[in-house]
């Protein structure tokens, strides 16, 4: 399979190192100092290939032979396929990117993490959700652990003899995770007996790894109701022995497995604790500070599930666009009055045209929003001072953008590529059929993105001390927009700055709601803003992207015209990618943007049907 089916590698370069100069800020800190651009491409290559040659052929295979759940063992059988490439995975090291030296990583910058697991995730991120979710629980114990735990389990999970899970939601407690019933009773040894049932657990369980060291919100007996009675435990699988070798198997198994719609490769598990009365959990960290703790692996899974979004879109989009290239299929539109004309290749027909431009454009600012907010993490963690602080803000105000829009426009992508492919794409023959299947789930988990809407509009915008967060957000906008004036086109520079004064009117309109108390207003209104404020900042990146782009392109391709200017295009890869950036940058703003418009009208029209309606008009029938 040719190596530009999956991503766009040229794209992602450009933003590394053009927009976010990735390699000058490594030169800036010490700890990074070692990663020149010639290393950094080179974890690029290697990743790449890995997906190529080991990932992406077990996407098809994995799906079509699923996960099995043997119910005499209890025990759950992933896709055979996956084995030899998981270790593929864990014999390159990626897991340990951005991790420390100290336990085994290689103490890149995140962004490093967050690209590699791009390129793998676009070849199949149904088999990375193992390693995935293995990452974050590891990562907890590295943070919160003490260091008998830390030595207990970070170095085999690194490995990948050992995986991890995040075990937080029950059939009565899913976005209510206060709810939760799973209980803890301290022991006289110091550890908890565990009790309760956790659904839709990624990874639950596996014949791939030897142990799997589950996190587990329980709540402590005797403690309060709610999240701020909530503790986190290790339960491992397998209690591990002093000398770190596996025990008796603990009281946690697996009850079964789901049938979903896509990603079946992934396991997800029903997981009881403690059926047998004897299921032993060890606490990490502090009592009662169990959603603190998990709010750093939730976080981070955030982020990795926007990725996931636009990972899957970026393989959907590669598959359209060569197909499309191929496709022969009617003449072209200025010949269709001619009955000798040829056919010609479907990528010609403006239609067409437009549906990939309208991938392009939406891929290349998705990518951007995830890279940005990826690299603010990584400056908040190295930076001091005011840097810092205004880098943690723009991430946190991030978050949930990058997580519900990108995964909302991710689905809708994977069906304009199926619609590219014609009735082609819909039968299983062409991989766009199983992409649109797996991307619809990452809308889903890790927090509806109904949940990241309203988490985006409270949390992060109105109760956030004087609005930093979004302050912080307006500035490295108009930071953008200040570098592309005379650079950029005034009517594309003009429109973006109209958004944001625009979006200032929604956000007064909320504050004068909250301070009325108004609160069905501003829930109702949360999905909607935080889709605006999605467009905003693709556009965002698009006027960032022009200002690079746009003076590039004039520099490589000048002005020339006709098939003077086709046959520059076909023979200069760079003179097309420039090109090909410019035209969708200028699509997004021009063609998409002002759509944004439109919305924030639409929430400044106050409608108020959502507060008036009630259960009896959605079934049409009354209570008898």
């Amino acid at each position: 399979m040719a190596l530009n089916n999956l991503i766009d590698s040229r794209d992602v370069r450009f933003i590394l190192f053009e927009q976010l100069e990735l390699d000058k800020f490594c030169a800036k800190y010490p700890r990074y100092a070692d990663f020149d651009r010639d290393t950094l491409e080179s974890t690029l290559d290697l990743a790449e290939k890995l997906a190529v040659e080991k990932i992406y052929p077990t996407y098809k295979e994995g799906d079509r032979e699923g996960c099995t759940f043997v119910p005499e063992t209890k025990a759950v059988k992933i896709p055979k396929c996956y084995k030899p490439a998981l270790d593929a995975y864990y014999e390159s090291g990626f897991i340990g990117t951005m991790e420390d030296p100290e336990i085994g990583g290689m103490g890149m910058p995140a962004l490093m993490y967050m690209t590699v697991n791009e390129f793998l995730c676009a070849a199949n991120y149904n088999i990375m959700m193992y390693p995935g979710l293995s990452h974050g629980s590891m990562e907890l114990i590295n943070t919160f652990g003490t260091q008998e735990q830390k030595d207990m389990y970070i170095p085999k999970m690194m490995s990948g003899e050992w995986g991890g899970t995040m075990c937080l939601t029950e059939p009565d407690a899913g976005s209510d995770v206060g709810a939760l019933k799973t209980k803890a009773v301290k022991q006289p040894d110091g550890t908890y007996k565990i009790t309760g049932q956790k659904i839709f657990i990624s990874s639950g369980d596996n014949d791939y790894y030897k142990n799997m060291i589950h996190p587990v919100l329980a709540r402590i007996e005797g403690d309060p109701a709610g999240t701020k009675g909530i503790s986190i435990f290790i339960v491992p699988k397998f209690l591990v022995n002093p000398d770190g070798s596996l025990g008796a198997h603990n009281d946690v198994n697996c009850a079964g497995i789901e049938h979903k719609m896509g990603i079946k490769g992934s396991a997800t598990c029903t997981l009881s604790f403690g059926d047998n009365g004897n299921c032993k959990g060890f606490l990490l960290g502090e009592e009662r500070k169990g959603m603190k703790i998990m709010f750093q692996m939730m976080n981070e899974a955030r982020l990795g599930v926007g990725m996931q979004g636009l990972a899957v879109a970026s393989a959907a989009y590669m598959h359209a666009a060569t197909y499309a290239k191929n496709r022969i299929q009617g003449a072209h539109v200025t010949q269709m009055l001619n009955p000798e004309a040829k056919g010609v290749n479907i990528s010609q027909h403006p239609d067409v045209k437009r549906m990939l431009l309208w991938i392009k454009s939406h891929i290349e600012g998705m990518r951007f929003i995830t890279y940005y907010l990826t690299h603010a993490l990584n400056v908040a963690h190295v930076a001091e001072g005011e840097e810092a602080k205004e880098a943690m803000a723009i991430a946190e105000i991030m978050v949930p953008i990058n997580k519900a829009g990108n995964t909302d426009k991710s689905v809708e992508i994977c069906s304009e590529a199926m619609q590219i492919y014609g009735g082609y794409g819909f039968c299983q023959e062409y991989p766009v059929e199983q992409m649109m299947r797996d991307s619809k789930i990452t809308t889903i988990y890790e927090g509806t993105n109904g949940i990241q809407s309203m988490d985006l509009t409270m949390r992060k915008i109105l109760m956030n001390p004087e609005q930093y967060n979004y302050t912080i957000l307006k500035k490295r906008i108009a930071e953008a927009i200040n570098k592309a004036k005379g650079v950029v086109d005034d009517k594309y520079v003009a429109l973006v700055e109209k958004g944001v004064q625009k979006l200032d009117e929604v956000i007064n309109m909320m504050k004068d709601q909250m301070a009325k108390g108004q609160f069905l207003h501003l829930f109702m209104n949360a999905t909607p803003l935080q889709q605006a404020m999605f467009m905003l900042c693709m556009a965002w990146g698009h006027i960032s992207s022009l200002t690079i782009t746009q003076p590039k392109m004039k520099e490589l391709v000048g002005d020339k015209k006709g098939e003077e200017r086709e046959k520059l295009l076909k023979d200069n890869a760079e003179a097309a990618y420039y090109t090909g950036k410019v035209l969708a940058s200028q699509f997004y703003l021009g063609a998409e943007f002002p759509k944004y418009f439109g919305k924030i009208e639409a929430l400044l029209f106050g409608e108020t049907a959502v507060i008036k309606a009630s259960d009896p008009i959605f079934t049409g029938m009354l209570e008898q």
